[in-house]
């Protein structure tokens, strides 16, 4: 199992007991509660006439298990302050309609991961921005005739975006990941963990190519889309599936699954595979820029930002 230089916190979250129930595009973090001590003893009850009754101690809440919390930070390469005296305002660029990362909120403003981020950004820098939503296709043209400064849209990192634009650190991947029916779920996996195990993966996807290469025992089956992927693990025709560690997440957690399936196993994140990660994109040359997103991508992990905000958009971890 491949994990790079990702680091996890790993982080028990209290529910939200005021907040309202989620919209259609919207998640809330899941809360969990915190495990009490166990009290040693019976507890002792008084009856009215005076005799004492040993009365079963209340069972302890169940413990929850940890969020796991990415983080893509060394702590032990502390990017350089650089002079922001000449950023006067960032203009970013967002997509229009991929929730939880960037959609258009009840009021009609843009919101999302991506956007809050963007927020927090800003205001770490300490300087005006505007976030404007445009179609995904038209993005890049966008930024390269000056309609903007940044790109904040999930976007991935690849060798021909290279090429057009310049990327900061990343500030999430996209990780890959099993799923099994829940009483299959196992703590790890590893290729002779699922030597003649049946694993589905979506047909001329990176996802189905990592399975070929690397789980050689297993018995590959191939699916044309997502929802035949995922019918066929509710329908036990195979004892996994393997694809886009954020997609099965919200499909682990929603509806359609009817809590049918859960994570096997932690993320695999190979870059040759899985790609570089996602990046907030600057202008070709745009150093200084750059460079100031990547300090306050910084501060914002080292501070515990990030991990607020992750928290309030991922209810089942992708990690």
């Amino acid at each position: 199992m491949v994990y790079n230089a990702i680091e996890f916190r790993q982080i028990v979250v209290m529910p939200d007991l005021t907040a309202p129930p989620s919209a259609a595009r919207s998640l809330r973090a899941a809360g969990a509660l915190l495990a009490g001590m166990a009290t040693a003893a019976a507890l002792v009850m008084v009856a009215p006439g005076g005799a004492a009754q040993a009365q079963t101690p209340p069972k302890p809440p169940v413990e929850a298990a940890p969020q796991a919390v990415p983080g893509f930070w060394d702590p032990r390469r502390r990017p350089d302050r650089p002079d922001m005296s000449r950023l006067t305002v960032i203009r970013f660029l967002t997509e229009t309609d991929y929730p939880p990362f960037n959609f258009t909120g009840p009021d009609g403003n843009p919101a999302g991961f991506n956007v809050d981020l963007a927020r927090a950004l800003c205001d770490e820098i300490k300087i005006s921005c505007t976030i404007q939503m445009r179609r995904f296709e038209t993005l890049v043209d966008a930024i390269s005739s000056n309609r903007g400064d940044a790109i904040i849209a999930s976007m991935a990192v690849t060798p021909a975006l290279r090429a057009r634009l310049d990327f900061t650190d990343p500030y999430y991947r996209a990780p890959a990941r099993f799923v099994s029916r829940r009483d299959a779920v196992m703590s790890e996996v590893r290729p002779e963990y699922l030597e003649g195990k049946k694993v589905g993966a979506v047909a001329g996807t990176s996802h189905e190519a990592y399975l070929k290469a690397m789980f050689t025992d297993a018995e590959i089956k191939s699916y044309p889309n997502d929802d035949a992927l995922r019918l066929a693990l509710r329908r036990s025709e195979v004892d996994f599936i393997f694809g886009d560690a954020f997609s099965l997440a919200f499909w682990i957690n929603g509806v359609d699954s009817a809590e049918c399936c859960a994570f096997s196993g932690g993320p695999f994140v190979e870059s040759r595979y899985f790609g570089e990660g996602i990046g907030i994109a600057v202008r070709k040359g745009n150093d200084l820029l750059r460079q100031s997103l990547n300090w306050a991508l910084f501060r914002i992990w080292e501070k515990g930002r990030y991990t607020d905000l992750w928290l309030r958009y991922f209810s089942i971890s992708p990690f």
